[in-house]
């Protein structure tokens, strides 16, 4: 058994590792950037190297730097978590060159299913049913337009290299596909540094489903059932499930052996995924679910499997890498019950989900009646130079009504401050009909925007009763307590509990600043005494607020969101986040209407538009291409017309 441990990553998906692996008895090595210096990951380790700046490609991406950290430190083998170097099959080897063992699959393996264009044709000559579409060698703009037109709109652009979401692009009018092949092989050469893309049939009805499978050097390969990961959001997962809703026994038999028939194509070692697409139109048929892709790492969703296959999937890894066999058989494996998973991240949804990152100052996460994947803390931040994932929140219970009950109830009473996050919006969407029915689809988000997306003000009475409450919190001695009504707490009970802070002998004026849902420029109780900074967040339908002495109260029900940010008032565009302008569409002096796309930002690994918000004229261009923009700068401004 491996004795000592690198984790070549961070967050919560290193903190997930050093869990198992202190529980195997194995030490571990954590790896950060200067960013990360004070991060959970750096603290849980037995031991911690640093390996250069924050941003990720001179850090957490330079392969000779991780390899360099594990000889230093002694470390037997190296564990890559997900992303960053995980499916890099040049740095498995190098590190199996190294002398240092990989857990992962073997490198020749990561090549065969890297490239998607190759691994379908992989999947064609096992026998494994993929989708239509165009996987040539001939990339000119003329030949993918055909073959999309060959293909038949709606058709999906998709980067043979690309993984996450990144690099696709679904298109409906072939007027639109020039501009969206351009953007989509932008990102991927950006995320991947490959522009290679292939052309799929756009499934009207989708369901993403994918099948974790796992194999050991002895030839064995098992799976350990399905996910239903079809609730997405711009093809990045938000809720995940196992088993998949309306799976029968059939279905499932015919979707799990397709995946065991792929990975032993490609003599598969360790934990990896095979996704399928199915045409969910007419529910799950054996004979309408396709291959997409292989991810051949451990998945971010990987802890709904274990919940009801009762395995750790980080041990497996580390018992097939140091040699053993599978530590279960296939008729050893079962299901029990049901699971799901919720991705919390400091994002704003009133802002198209643009990443909020700062301080956090107050977290409070429901540890006690879920399981808890993380990789901060209370009193740590959110920086820009990565995925903006604060927790994984995952319920499990004997049925599905049960887990989404539990689920929702956890994402409710999260409280994130001063950071943004989604707890809302994944709230709303755990109470949707079709999500509960079990009949949704990978379009569900994109097509109930408006009801699951809060609001972008907070009515004035939400407001008034979350400053009662920061003053009643301020008090000493809170008039009200969990669960008060808006009008408890507009008519309080007594003249005494409305005079917060009443004396005979001198005034006692307060003055209270404050704004809904994470954006408090100014959140404080000025007293005689001493200024108490105070806080106010939603959480679900609940408005929570408090003082930094660790008082909480709740207001319900009440429904509260941030005001939109990224354009002011007088038609200035504003940075939303620190990042790159990677394109800049407009001219001083153009006439632009409502939202038309002015310039592009990459951030976070990810491309964000920015639009016009009405119609007028560019009045003042402050980007250019390339340029590297901060927080809250006036990239443009947009004089309105007459």
């Amino acid at each position: 058994m491996i004795k000592s441990l690198l984790i070549a990553n961070r967050g919560e998906i290193a903190c997930r590792i050093i869990r198992t692996a202190r529980e195997m008895g194995v030490r571990t090595v954590a790896v950060y950037s200067d960013a990360d210096a004070k991060a959970l990951h750096v603290r849980q380790a037995d031991e911690a190297v640093h390996i250069g700046p924050s941003p990720a490609r001179e850090s957490y991406l330079v392969g000779e730097k991780i390899i360099a950290a594990a000889k230093a430190t002694g470390a037997e083998a190296i564990h890559p978590g997900y992303g960053f170097l995980s499916e890099n099959a040049d740095f498995a080897q190098s590190v199996i060159d190294a002398g240092i063992i990989w857990v992962g699959p073997n490198p020749d393996s990561i090549r065969a299913m890297g490239l998607k264009d190759a691994a379908k044709e992989r999947m064609i000559a096992a026998g494994v049913p993929v989708t239509p579409g165009y996987l040539g060698e001939d990339q000119s703009p003329e030949r993918l337009a055909a073959e999309a037109a060959k293909v038949g709109y709606p058709v999906l652009i998709k980067a043979v290299a690309g993984g996450g979401g990144k690099g696709m692009r679904r298109v409906d009018d072939p007027a639109d596909f020039a501009d969206a092949l351009l953007s989509c092989q932008r990102e991927a050469a950006s995320s991947f540094g490959n522009t290679q893309v292939l052309i799929e049939k756009y499934i009207l009805s989708p369901r993403h489903i994918e099948v974790q499978v796992f194999g050991d050097s002895h030839g064995n390969v098992v799976h350990l059932f399905e996910r239903d990961c079809s609730l997405q959001r711009r093809h990045q997962k938000v809720i995940e499930e196992a088993p998949a809703p309306g799976m029968d026994e059939v279905t499932r038999e015919a979707i799990c052996a397709a995946a065991v028939k792929a990975a032993k194509a490609v003599d598969y070692v360790g934990a990896g995924t095979i996704e399928f697409i199915a045409d969910a139109s007419e529910g799950l048929r054996a004979d309408r679910i396709w291959f997409m892709e292989m991810n051949t790492r451990l998945q971010v969703e990987h802890p709904v499997t274990e919940e009801i296959t009762g395995q750790d999937l980080v041990e497996w890894q580390l018992r097939v890498a140091s040699g053993e066999t599978l530590p279960k058989r296939q008729d050893e494996l079962a299901i029990n019950g049901w699971a799901m998973e919720a991705r919390l991240y400091a994002e704003d949804p009133v802002t198209g989900f643009l990443p909020s990152t700062g301080p956090l100052t107050h977290l409070m996460l429901p540890e006690h009646q879920v399981r808890v994947e993380t990789g901060v803390y209370e009193g740590g931040s959110v920086t820009p130079f990565y995925d903006p994932m604060i927790a994984k929140l995952v319920a499990s219970a004997p049925s599905r009504t049960e887990v989404i009950v539990k689920l929702k109830s956890a994402c409710e009473t999260t409280a994130v401050w001063p950071v943004k996050t989604n707890a809302a919006f994944l709230a709303r969407c755990l109470a949707d009909d079709l999500f509960i029915a079990g009949t949704m689809d990978t379009g569900l988000l994109a097509s109930r925007a408006d009801s699951l997306i809060p609001q972008a003000a907070a009515p004035d009475a939400v407001r008034q009763a979350g400053a009662m409450a920061v003053a009643a919190a301020s008090s000493g001695s809170p008039p009200y307590q969990f669960g008060h009504s808006l009008d408890d707490l507009r008519d309080a009970p007594t003249p005494w509990q409305a005079m917060f802070g009443f004396r005979l002998n001198a005034a006692d004026q307060r003055t209270i600043h404050f704004t809904i849902d994470g954006k408090p420029d100014s959140a404080e109780i000025e007293s005689p005494w001493q200024p108490l900074p105070a806080w106010i967040e939603t959480a679900g339908d609940t408005i929570l607020s408090g003082v930094n002495d660790g008082r909480v109260f709740a207001i319900s029900p009440a429904r509260a969101s941030g005001i939109a940010a990224g354009i002011a008032g007088d038609g200035a565009i504003l940075s939303p986040m620190p990042g790159r302008i990677i394109a800049v569409e407009v001219a001083a002096g153009d006439t632009v209407t409502k939202g038309q796309k002015l310039l592009t930002l990459e951030a976070m690994k990810m491309e964000h538009s920015l639009v016009a918000p009405f119609d007028g004229t560019v009045a003042e261009l402050n980007a250019e291409t390339g340029g590297q923009v901060s927080e809250g700068a006036v990239l443009a401004r947009i004089e309105k017309a007459e």
